[in-house]
């Protein structure tokens, strides 16, 4: 059996939250979601992903100032 990763890419974040690649881009160029660079690799922290769906439920995603940020 294989453990889930701890870490996604942007691609694997937008599958996981159902969150488009696109507007997951544009949350961490914001600064909304914290992310580990690896040469041009970006990952997200699978638990970081889960507490920022779960601070923003109910907030529009496309308004930067509506996001609250995990930080």
């Amino acid at each position: 059996m294989q453990e889930a990763k701890m870490g996604l890419t942007i691609e694997e974040a937008s599958t996981y939250s159902g969150i488009g690649r696109n507007t997951m881009r544009r949350l961490i160029d914001w600064g909304k979601i914290p992310v580990l660079k690896v040469g041009r690799k970006t990952i997200i922290r699978r638990d970081t992903l889960e507490e920022f769906l779960k601070i923003n439920q109910g907030r529009n995603l496309m308004a930067e100032a509506d996001v609250k940020s995990v930080v």
